[in-house]
């Protein structure tokens, strides 16, 4: 489990501003796209004054990250929930699972948004330099965690190999959904094709 400190009140405030940031961009960037949306229509569809914009995020693709990151936190936290000595395949499956499920109509929308994000994001090099920064940056948090389920001992290479790996399968589960009409849920959905990646690229490897 994280042993984090709590965050302050004022990390809290920010979070918050930046999130509803992140949303307004996606809104924008989903019916717009990048390129016909500006920093200045994402403040106001926040509700921020542009000074506010800039102080959190240096462009306007860059103002969805937050966004893009939560996902990647809320699979990551479930995975740390795992206990020690489960197989870090079966740790990875189960925890992509319930990250990508869509039981209800809000997470149902999250991952409609995220469809809509990665959309924008093949016409626009930087909303993509975006996704793969955030791609990147969960990668090097999960490799931690999976060296602790993996228990002592284990190589370190091989720790880095599954973090690579299962951040990818993810990744491209979520790309190749992205590019279909495919439901949230059913044969096709995120949380199905993640599964499918994992058993091909993490399958073999025994961390």
């Amino acid at each position: 489990m994280s042993t984090d400190a709590s965050p302050s009140l004022t990390e809290r405030r920010k979070a918050a501003t930046q999130l509803d940031i992140a949303l307004a961009a996606a809104e924008l960037f989903a019916s717009r796209g990048p390129h016909g949306t500006t920093a200045e229509e994402i403040a106001g569809r926040a509700g921020v004054a542009l000074r506010t914009f800039y102080r959190y995020f240096r462009s306007k693709q860059d103002a969805v990250s937050p966004l893009l990151a939560t996902g990647a936190d809320r699979w990551r936290a479930l995975l740390e929930e795992t206990e020690p000595g489960t197989a870090v395949p079966r740790a990875l499956e189960t925890a992509v699972e319930r990250a990508l499920a869509a039981p209800d109509e809000e997470s149902v929308h999250g991952l409609l948004r995220t469809r809509g994000l990665l959309r924008a994001a093949a016409d626009d090099p930087a909303l993509r330099a975006v996704w793969y920064r955030v791609n990147q940056e969960s990668e090097e948090r999960l490799v931690p965690v999976i060296a602790r389920l993996a228990g002592d001992g284990t190589d370190p290479l091989e720790v880095r190999l599954v973090a690579a790996a299962a951040t990818d399968a993810i990744r491209i589960a979520l790309e190749t959904w992205a590019a279909t009409e495919a439901g949230a849920e059913g044969p096709d959905s995120p949380a199905v094709l993640a599964v499918r990646c994992l058993r091909r690229l993490v399958g073999p490897m025994h961390a």
